[in-house]
């Protein structure tokens, strides 16, 4: 079965919810089965809402309780967290849909990675696009207030 969101085709695995789409005008509805009957999808009012006691569940059954980062069965009592497949800052969307269980360890150090690629590349295309420069100038460049004159001494601009 496929689910269509974030602008992709997604395959769900099957399992005890099974998910479907239902177009309706330019929105796309989804429609989450869970024991014979359907429930609408939970979708965040603002990025940073609270996922509801009663999603969790749903999500934590959906994906068997396995890590989506490392594949492994969440124990009780293991710290775990939700995590976006494709992040917000991604375009992703604040649903259910793109929330999967994630051991607390492996999604902080999964999140680290994400916003340190994330820096550098916004570091790259600034520097590319030129709007940050350099914040220690060369010396004897024109950025300082010292210049070399042809003799070789160093004397105030």
């Amino acid at each position: 079965m496929i689910v269509f969101g974030h602008g992709k085709a997604v395959a769900a695995r099957s399992g005890t919810a099974r998910y479907g789409a239902v177009r309706c005008g330019e929105a796309v509805m989804s429609k989450i089965e869970t024991q014979g009957r359907s429930v609408d999808e939970w979708i965040g009012t603002t990025p940073n809402s609270a996922v509801p006691p009663h999603v969790r569940l749903r999500i934590f059954d959906r994906c068997k309780g396995v890590c989506h980062i490392s594949r492994r069965k969440i124990m009780a009592g293991e710290r775990w967290d939700l995590d976006h497949v494709i992040p917000l800052a991604d375009g992703g969307e604040h649903r259910e849909s793109n929330l999967a269980p994630a051991i607390a360890d492996k999604h902080r150090e999964k999140t680290a990675e994400e916003n340190r690629d994330r820096a550098k590349v916004r570091g790259k295309r600034s520097k590319h696009l030129g709007i940050n420069r350099s914040r220690t100038p060369i010396p004897g460049s024109r950025g300082t207030k010292w210049k070399r004159t042809i003799d070789g001494r160093t004397v105030e601009r």
